[in-house]
């Protein structure tokens, strides 16, 4: 098997939607857009505190695996699309992976 160790040119980023709906919305823009090579759709449950409440929401989680030289494209289309006021949006690196995946997501999003 072909390993990548130590490189953190990918990522995964994790962003939260409030429906189903609108997740697959944000996925398909962004496989569309080629800022992401897949995003995997989630069902969970959050809890969190907003504006002083402690709020309790199903939502949906998307795992975005992309490039993280496009992060700045990535979450500017996010931010464009998203209907909270504050979507998470972080990101974090793949410190290692199998080449030929990460192969692939570069083959997938824009150079």
């Amino acid at each position: 098997m072909d390993f990548d160790s130590g490189t953190t040119r990918y990522g995964v980023v994790l962003v939260t939607a409030g429906s189903r709906q609108e997740a697959e919305a944000i996925a398909q823009t962004l496989i569309q857009a080629q800022l992401a090579a897949c995003v995997n759709l989630i069902p969970v449950h959050s809890i969190y505190k907003w504006r002083g409440k402690i709020n309790s929401d199903d939502e949906w989680q998307l795992v975005i695996k992309t490039d993280l030289a496009l992060f700045p494209a990535l979450e500017t289309k996010i931010r464009e699309i998203h209907s909270y006021e504050v979507p998470e949006i972080i990101a974090l690196p793949v410190t290692a992976g199998s080449t030929p995946y990460l192969q692939w997501i570069s083959e997938q999003v824009q150079h």
